[in-house]
């Protein structure tokens, strides 16, 4: 109980419960707003997450419908072409055409048997 004041000792002894029951809610509370606060973080998280692979989706689409209008849209002629006459001086490409006219001399023609 309180000292005796000028104040009814009734009113010192409710408003001093009261303090207390506040001083010790407050830990409690602390705690249950920053859990729900961390609850709130990882939820944007995971929205920003599911947007970004979603967006992911969207561009790689985007890139393979670009890469295979590039291989529909190539002129095959002109290709080879380059590419046969960058090929052509080419040592490497020479020893290559010689071993592949080797190979198909060795080889037996179509239908015949070997021994």
């Amino acid at each position: 109980m309180a000292a005796e004041t000028y104040v009814n000792s009734q009113i010192t002894d409710a408003v001093t419960q009261s303090n207390v029951t506040v001083l010790a809610q407050a830990p409690a509370k602390a705690m249950a707003v920053l859990y729900q606060m961390m609850a709130q973080a990882i939820g944007v998280s995971m929205q920003n997450a599911v947007a970004n692979q979603q967006s992911m989706n969207t561009l790689d689409a985007a890139i393979v419908t670009q890469g295979v209008n590039l291989l529909y849209s190539m002129d095959t002629a002109s290709d080879a072409a380059i590419v046969e006459q960058t090929l052509g001086d080419h040592a490497s490409a020479e020893a290559i055409r010689t071993l592949l006219a080797a190979m198909q001399a060795v080889q037996p023609a179509k239908g015949s048997r070997r021994p």
